[in-house]
């Protein structure tokens, strides 16, 4: 059986990192055992930065975003990445990101008859509100991207909760399913060990706990909100590190926020890493990832997290906690800064409650990125033949 092409089209890929990078990469890597894989994106603000996989990567221009992450792509102007796609032959598009990129891959697959797939990853609205400002350029913007988005054959959520934001809220048209997000980490089974390698690493003494967020520094992920529970916690003595892997646009805006709520010597900012053993090991070593964020849909980093036995605490309204049951496999608490507080406070001083939690967390939460290309890969050949007929 001949090899099937598959083009996956992102708004922005390495050298950045964040959850809809890995997803791409850890499809492509998969299926491109199988499969011929194509990753269509836009060029970094790196220029040294040089590519190298083990599957195709198709770059187009972008424009620099003054205060901004992201690059902005400009595939309508690029005549060599139009080229490239028309001679692609491609027999399914996969967008992850349905803006300018997604754009010109729902073209490509309507003029090709081929089928079009979309994964919503992100809650577009809180993105587009973050840049537009104003209501009704917010609704303008996004009422252009739902259309995008119905214009595909079949949208994938990765949870119950996002299916229902964008079916309720957003005005998605089109059949929906659920392709959960997983991990390629393993679970690493010296965790005291790991704990007292990172300990050494960070000068973290061993009477205090090690709490952890690994993410984009930026200010959507309520970054402000966990700060504040942080100083809750210093004021009732709790001994603690609090890690923050990544970096981001608001990365001086953080720090400053630490020094003025006098969390300077509780709180190490880690920076980039990008080596995927030392992850695992900072997820083994900590007694929790605190993850208060009401932006993101379903994380990779609590899969991550679990991948270690490492529970989450989440707030209340958080969609990325739809995979979650409470005091079950993670924490939920309300969406005030005291109670995430109490939250850590109990857990912490329940042992068994705790262990429960580690174990439950990885054996509900974490899922691996092979059993999903597997499925991934089936949906694919099932949505090529309804094409053809």
């Amino acid at each position: 059986m001949e090899k099937i092409k598959i083009g996956m089209f992102v708004d922005t890929f390495f050298p950045m990192l964040d959850g809809v990078i890995m997803v791409v990469d850890n499809y492509a890597k998969r299926l491109n055992k199988i499969a011929d894989v194509t990753v269509f994106c836009p060029k970094g603000k790196d220029k040294k930065y040089k590519d190298n996989f083990e599957y195709k990567v198709v770059r187009c221009k972008s424009l620099k975003i003054v205060n901004f992450d992201y690059t902005l792509p400009t595939p309508k102007f690029d005549k060599k990445f139009k080229k490239t796609l028309k001679e692609a032959n491609l027999d399914v598009v996969h967008i992850h990101s349905p803006m300018g990129i997604g754009k010109i891959a729902t073209k490509y697959a309507k003029k090709h008859n081929i089928p079009c797939v979309v994964t919503l990853h992100s809650q577009y609205k809180q993105d587009i509100k973050k840049m537009a400002h104003f209501n009704w350029l917010t609704n303008l913007v996004l009422k252009k991207l739902i259309k995008t988005i119905n214009s595909c054959d079949v949208a994938w959520t990765v949870n119950s909760e996002i299916q229902k934001l964008y079916i309720e809220e957003y005005g998605l048209k089109i059949p929906s399913f659920i392709i959960p997000n997983a991990t390629e980490l393993e679970f690493l089974p010296q965790k005291q060990q790991n704990r007292e390698e990172i300990r050494k690493k960070y000068n973290i003494s061993s009477d205090e706990y090690i709490f952890l967020f690994i993410g984009r520094i930026n200010v959507i992920k309520n970054l402000l909100f966990l700060i504040d529970s942080l100083e809750i916690l210093k004021q009732k003595k709790l001994k603690f590190k609090m890690l923050f892997v990544g970096t981001g646009q608001d990365e001086n805006k953080v720090k400053q926020y630490i020094h003025e709520k006098g969390l300077d010597e509780y709180c190490i900012m880690c920076g980039k890493i990008s080596d995927r053993l030392e992850i695992a090991k900072i997820y083994s070593a900590s007694h929790l990832f605190l993850f208060p964020s009401l932006y993101d849909t379903n994380s990779l980093v609590q899969i991550e997290a679990g991948s270690q036995k490492t529970p989450t605490v989440f707030i209340e309204g958080a969609k990325t906690a739809g995979t979650v049951t409470k005091d079950v496999n993670g924490l939920i608490s309300k969406n005030d800064i005291k109670d995430y507080a109490q939250t850590i406070l109990n857990i912490l001083s329940n042992s068994e409650k705790y262990n429960e939690l580690c174990e439950n967390a990885y054996k509900d939460l974490y899922v691996n990125w092979d059993m999903v290309a597997e499925k991934v890969y089936k949906e694919y050949l099932k949505l090529i033949e309804n094409k053809k007929n």
